[in-house]
């Protein structure tokens, strides 16, 4: 979404819409019955409009096939907004382009186009397979939403278009059908990288007839996962030359700051850019709402807010009791299992249906990953046909999963991004009517600095996709992998990078790779592709066992068991609760058994940090500010038990799980005595104060890196070992770093300026979730002290005025 076509309303509240007159696609009616009659209006802390935007036509550039404009305008698409038409002229010409608009503007047709006049010049080739094309999707469920569309739109071209998923879903056969006949190939980075790559003689028939290579929702690509992608097409730029080919890159990307810049990093090439959105949109109504204090106290009697969750289901269940068709984003799987379970509680079981019969209401269900695949394809069927009224859903379904005819969308809490916000927000008033969105906060400092900034959501640009292809952690062991597929030459270390030769001279000396004459050659009998996880989750997933039956709920990421899958923990799975009875790290197995208690639970973890080489140092007051890479040793300790809708907290419990080390890159700063005493922060209140202001760090950071908080990790120290003075670490919770704290170094002065003032105007007297408290802390938050933060920060943004420090210049 292009926020600058869109100028901002007033805030005022929609006009009162009398019970029972709210109609599809009027949102400020559906707004009016959740506010009315209710104390649910004083939680609606901004209201924004969105006018209703006209679009702009475009004549079909040449050469299209006249029988692909046909088959375009069967499906009801008589000509081509502007942008379409640019794009498609762009990748008809041979040049590699990235489509940056808003949600439901088209952009699928930007890439099909091309693509099918490619692939129906190809059929006319004596094997009928003379081009070939290649889709990329972060999620299966984008690329069979894809596959469904693709089949549709092509029917009317016979069998010269063959569209075939190749996924850890699909069947063996079905799997040599595709690689032998598939002229249209629908996959994601994970099979592109394990499966089709390593295995490239098997596939030179269809690399050497490439002709397309579209990657879809190129945003979500960035930190560890969006550096291990763009080696990945390294990887396969090189086979397709090996074979002959050299495909055009067609992006799709929500709303971004440059994405010519983000895609061209993603690809290695140059890529022109189409990012004016020129697509009708209609009436969108933006809601930012903040859950009311509890009576409960939390951690050093702190007021506690209702969670994001509890009240994101709450309105779930009012929307679905108007029949407003509602999609809950959430960012955590058991988020959305909690949403779903209290949602299908609260509606109760179908009409006229009761006793033994009475089931939770099919009206809502989750969608989350891990779900096995018959779950997954079940529940996009139901949504697809209507059947569902509301999902509470992971990200799988933000990602350009094309379900007509939502009326609203719930974000439960801030996604980490603007883009995602609003790919999210862009879910609804997909066939065109109105939308409604509501952000629902978090208690931590961003969620609550937000909605009560709401020009620091609208009235902001969205942010630069980050990544770090040269990431040594992510380099290597592409390296080891291209060797296998093909000995390294000379001329290859180009297409990886600039550390390219000397970090696979290093891998020689570590003998994983062996030189022959001119080349390097893999000198092991496993596959390299096989020991490097492109999601950076860890290793292999952990499978959720029911210990009763053996019966395989799931998976859950390696790198996350020790928080998720701990003894003792709450496992959420299609609305029934478990509890985990024993973490097998060996095994990679965890077994559960069928529960039902009232809380869920958190785990804690303790961490120690060294510096290993600090490669950027600039003067701050007599403080420094630093940017380079450390050693971060955490351990999971215990875990919290919490009641399931207040967040209370019922208990701790001791664990015993081994400490994992992490080699990453951080930004730090120090403060001297003298800072320190100009500030008014005695030795008494010091860690406090350092402890306060890193998790408020954290939790701002954000709002100028797209990433999560979950993503990274800090930790204070009144008197750090290596630094000798009071410092402040924010670091990449990835190997060899992601950009994030690299981000905030370079953001410095901006960053701490929100922090502190995020701080100093939150309401409560010594500190609350929303501002200094962190849902992570290994610590329990203590101590913690908020008044010593502010001033500690104000006088670390004062010694930087005063020296003129501009980070936020430098390097970008």
């Amino acid at each position: 979404m292009a926020l600058e076509q869109h100028p901002r309303s007033a805030t005022v509240r929609p006009p009162a819409v009398p019970c029972g007159t709210v109609r599809r696609g009027d949102p400020r009616g559906v707004l009016d019955r959740l506010t009315t009659g209710s104390d649910r209006a004083a939680r609606l802390t901004h209201t924004e409009h969105l006018p209703p935007r006209d679009g702009r036509h475009a004549e079909w550039p040449e050469p299209i096939r006249p029988e692909v404009i046909d088959a375009v305008r069967r499906s009801g698409v008589d000509r081509p907004w502007e942008h379409q038409a640019a794009a498609i002229d762009h990748a008809l010409r041979g040049e590699s382009v990235v489509v940056a608009t808003g949600t439901a503007s088209g952009k699928s047709l930007c890439y099909l186009v091309p693509t099918l006049t490619s692939l129906l010049d190809g059929s006319e080739a004596p094997n009928g397979r003379g081009a070939t094309a290649l889709y990329l999707a972060p999620t299966k469920a984008l690329a069979a939403d894809q596959r469904r569309a693709i089949r549709e739109l092509a029917e009317p071209l016979g069998t010269a278009v063959r569209a075939a998923t190749y996924d850890g879903d699909t069947a063996p056969e079905e799997r040599d059908w595709a690689r032998l006949h598939a002229n249209f190939l629908l996959t994601n980075p994970d099979m592109l990288h394990g499966g089709i790559l390593p295995a490239h003689s098997r596939w030179s028939s269809f690399l050497r007839a490439l002709r397309y290579v579209v990657i879809d929702e190129c945003h979500t690509y960035r930190g560890v996962f969006g550096s291990h992608v763009a080696q990945v097409i390294r990887r396969l730029r090189r086979l397709c030359a090996r074979y002959g080919s050299e495909p055009v890159f067609v992006l799709a990307s929500a709303t971004t700051a440059e994405p010519a810049t983000a895609a061209a990093r993603l690809t290695g090439l140059p890529v022109a850019e189409v990012t004016e959105d020129t697509s009708p949109r209609g009436e969108t109504v933006f809601a930012l709402w903040e859950p009311p204090l509890t009576e409960y106290e939390g951690e050093g009697g702190a007021p506690v807010r209702r969670t994001a969750t509890a009240e994101s289901a709450s309105l779930l269940t009012a929307l679905a009791e108007q029949a407003v068709r509602t999609v809950a984003f959430v960012r955590s799987r058991r988020g959305a299992e909690l949403i779903s379970l209290i949602a299908q509680e609260r509606l109760g079981p179908p009409t006229g249906v009761s006793g033994a019969a009475a089931v939770p209401s099919p009206r809502v269900a989750a969608y989350r990953g891990g779900y096995l695949p018959e779950e997954r394809r079940a529940l996009e069927a139901k949504l697809h046909s209507g059947e569902l009224l509301g999902l509470a859903a992971t990200t799988a379904l933000e990602l350009g999963v094309d379900v007509s005819g939502l009326d609203a969308v719930l974000i439960t809490g801030y996604p980490g991004t603007l883009a995602s916000l609003w790919q999210q927000a862009g879910r609804a008033g997909r066939d065109g009517q109105g939308a409604l969105a509501i952000l629902v906060a978090r208690d931590d400092p961003l969620d609550t600095y937000l909605v009560h900034h709401p020009e620091s959501l609208f009235d902001r640009p969205v942010e630069s996709t980050v990544l770090d292809p040269d990431n040594p952690y992510v380099l290597a062991p592409h390296l080891c992998a291209a060797a296998a597929e093909k000995p390294l030459a000379d001329e290859d270390f180009a297409l990886f990078g600039p550390s390219a030769a000397e970090l696979t001279e290093k891998l020689g000396r570590q003998g994983l790779l062996r030189r022959r004459g001119s080349s390097w050659y893999w000198t092991r009998r496993e596959r390299p592709a096989d020991l490097v996880d492109i999601r950076g989750s860890g290793g292999r997933p952990v499978q959720v066992v029911e210990e009763g039956t053996g019966t395989l709920l799931g998976t859950v990421d390696a790198g996350a068991a020790h928080t998720t899958v701990h003894e003792g923990a709450v496992h959420l799975h299609q609305g029934r609760t478990y509890v985990v009875r024993e973490l097998d790290l060996e095994g990679s197995a965890a077994l559960v058994e069928r529960s039902d208690p009232p809380w869920t639970t958190m785990a804690r973890d303790t961490t120690s940090l060294s510096v290993l080489e600090t490669e950027t140092e600039l003067p701050w007051g007599e403080g420094r500010l630093c940017f380079g890479s450390v050693e971060v040793t955490h351990q999971v300790v215990s875990y919290l038990r919490r009641r399931l809708v207040t967040g209370e907290v019922l208990g701790e419990s001791k664990l015993d799980l081994p400490p994992r080390t992490l080699r990453t890159r951080a930004v730090w700063w120090t403060m001297t005595e003298d800072q320190l005493d100009a500030a008014g922060v005695e030795s008494e209140i010091l860690g406090g104060a350092l402890h306060a202001a890193e998790h408020a760090s954290i939790g701002m950071l954000p709002l100028f890196a797209t990433c999560d908080r979950w993503d990274i990790g800090g930790v204070s120290f009144p008197l750090h070992p290596d630094t000798l003075l009071p410092t402040v670490f924010v670091y990449d919770g990835h190997p060899g770093g992601a950009g994030f704290a690299e981000r905030g170094f370079r953001t410095a002065l901006e960053w701490l300026t929100a922090t502190r003032d995020a701080i100093a105007a939150c309401e409560c007297e010594s500190g609350c979730p929303s501002c200094i408290q962190s849902p992570k802390c290994g610590n329990g938050n203590d101590p913690l002290h908020k008044r010593g933060a502010v001033n500690l920060l104000t006088e670390l943004i004062n010694s930087g005025a005063r020296q003129g420090v501009d980070i936020g210049t430098r390097g970008d």
